[in-house]
């Protein structure tokens, strides 16, 4: 409840300190009692002699397992400078859709990392995973799953809002022509009016069956290493006890894009610039090659993997797993067991 722009504020203030802060730390290796540290700040609105004076009430600004997430960061090739340029540099924008979550999303200003407000369960669940996900990105760092880049917690008139910064998935600069949440279930997997009903609409499984009848189509070597990603990262999951996921495809269409633009756009040909992050786009997720600082990311793909539809359409296909911090417990167990008492188990 409290107000959208004091929430972004105390976030950006938030940050700037615990980022500032830990610079001064030098580099070492991640311990294992890194993954349990919290760190608390307190902000006052007339600042203190460690903060800033600010316009908002006063708040205390919690970082979790901070030196764990510097090194994240650093493995996918963010500096602490560009992190805090992105986050802190202009004002964050709200995106209109929250999601079945019902959490709130905030993008950069320059679109690399995404915000979302996350409830107390997942963001316990998120730090029991973090030494497991820690093993599995030194072992993989080309993933589709969701890229963690830090944990925090505003406390503000008695409320703990807690956020995860994440990497963005669906770059604004490139239009998605269709968007689904895939989780390989027919059951109940059609999208509501409601959600049909907006600008952007999130499809589902059975959406997209009726949708793209014939599938999508992939370069072989492509298609093996989209799988092959995947597979790994399912396997991650299982590991985790993680089953609630799901795997969103955006879907860019370049030439209904070109019909769109119409002659008059055209004439304006600046590209938005591409995503900085490594590992951040969908086609450096699955591609060997992109080691640091040399990706092979072509001008016209934006970071989309290139596919083509039945009709032979040109896609950039924008993908990953979702939704990955409910863990398979009790609500869930008791929603299968109830299933299985009222339909077939």
């Amino acid at each position: 409840q409290t107000t959208s722009s004091a929430l972004k504020g105390a976030i950006q203030l938030g940050i700037t300190h615990t980022v500032g802060s830990l610079s001064t730390k030098p580099e070492r290796d991640v311990l294992m009692q890194d993954f349990y540290v919290v760190e608390s700040i307190f902000f006052p609105s007339e600042g203190s002699n460690l903060t800033p004076a600010h316009h908002y009430n006063d708040f205390r600004f919690k970082t979790y397992a901070p030196v764990a997430f510097r090194y994240f960061r650093e493995l996918f090739g963010i500096r602490p400078d560009d992190y805090l340029y992105s986050l802190c540099n202009e004002p964050l924008i709200e995106l209109s859709n929250s999601g079945a979550s019902g959490s709130l999303f905030y993008v950069s200003g320059d679109d690399e990392f995404i915000i979302k407000t996350v409830q107390h369960k997942e963001a316990e669940f998120l730090q029991k995973l973090l030494p497991g996900y820690y093993m599995n990105l030194n072992q993989n760092p080309r993933t589709l799953l969701p890229k963690f880049y830090g944990l925090y917690c505003v406390q503000a008139g008695g409320k703990n809002i807690r956020i995860v910064v994440m990497n963005n998935l669906l770059p604004r600069s490139v239009k998605m022509h269709l968007k689904y949440d895939l989780k390989g279930s027919t059951y109940k997997r059609r999208a509501s009016q409601k959600e049909r009903d907006k600008v952007f609409p999130t499809y589902k499984d059975l959406d997209f069956m009726q949708d793209v009848p014939d599938g999508l189509f992939l370069d072989s070597d492509m298609y093996n290493a989209l799988c092959k990603t995947l597979q790994r990262d399912c396997l991650v999951l299982q590991s985790f006890k993680i089953m609630d996921y799901s795997l969103l495809v955006a879907i860019h269409n370049m030439d209904v894009a070109q019909r769109e633009q119409g002659p008059a756009d055209a004439a304006d040909t600046r590209r938005p610039a591409a995503q900085k992050a490594l590992y951040s786009t969908a086609m450096e997720s699955i591609q060997g090659e992109a080691r640091r600082g040399g990706t092979i990311e072509t001008d016209d793909q934006m970071g989309g993997i290139p596919a083509r539809n039945a009709r032979g359409e040109r896609l950039l296909l924008y993908i990953g797993i979702i939704d990955v911090l409910q863990s398979y417990r009790f609500v869930k167990k008791l929603e299968h067991s109830w299933k299985a008492l009222v339909h077939d188990g």
